[in-house]
């Protein structure tokens, strides 16, 4: 590390400490020519992908833009904002161990409906709804439709027995 102080490129590191909020490593240096003492700071490289749209544009992934549209769908539902932050959290540490600097939007769109999926009907069609531009009753529909679990038996209409 070059001492700021007078340029030499010989330090040595006298003592290191995590910082108080944990996302660095407090480093104090020696220059083995000035003898003063400096601080440097060492912290985790992370990088913000952006997002392919679908008309072709690119923006960076905004964290709080998926955050709101999961929170509309889960208005007035049983999810909680944790549950939605940690999986807005693990959406993006999945991009960024993909190591995608890129990422279509319509895969998030994706991973978004699956989670609204498992965790709430209402939900996810309130999100799919506007996600995938119902244009009209009929695909809203059958959307709902495709959530009904299949029976294997249902009884006829009318029978008595």
């Amino acid at each position: 590390m070059k001492c700021p102080i007078c340029g030499s490129p010989d330090s040595k590191v006298v003592d290191s400490r995590v910082s108080g909020d944990g996302g660095a490593i407090r480093r104090r240096r020696e220059c083995e020519d000035c003898r003063r003492r400096f601080t440097t700071y060492e912290r985790a490289e992370e990088f913000i992908p952006r997002v392919i749209k679908k008309d072709g544009r690119r923006e960076e992934f905004k964290r709080s833009k998926v955050l709101e549209g999961l929170m509309r769908a889960c208005e007035k539902r049983p999810v909680s904002i944790k549950d939605l932050e940690a999986f807005v959290d693990g959406l993006l540490a999945q991009i960024q161990d993909m190591m995608a600097h890129e990422v279509e939007s319509v895969w998030i769109g994706e991973q978004v409906m699956a989670f609204l999926k498992s965790r709430d009907p209402i939900a996810y069609v309130r999100f799919a709804s506007v996600y995938r531009s119902f244009a009209d009753l009929t695909a809203f529909e059958e959307e709902i439709r495709s959530l009904i679990p299949k029976t294997k038996s249902r009884k006829s209409k009318g029978a008595k027995g």
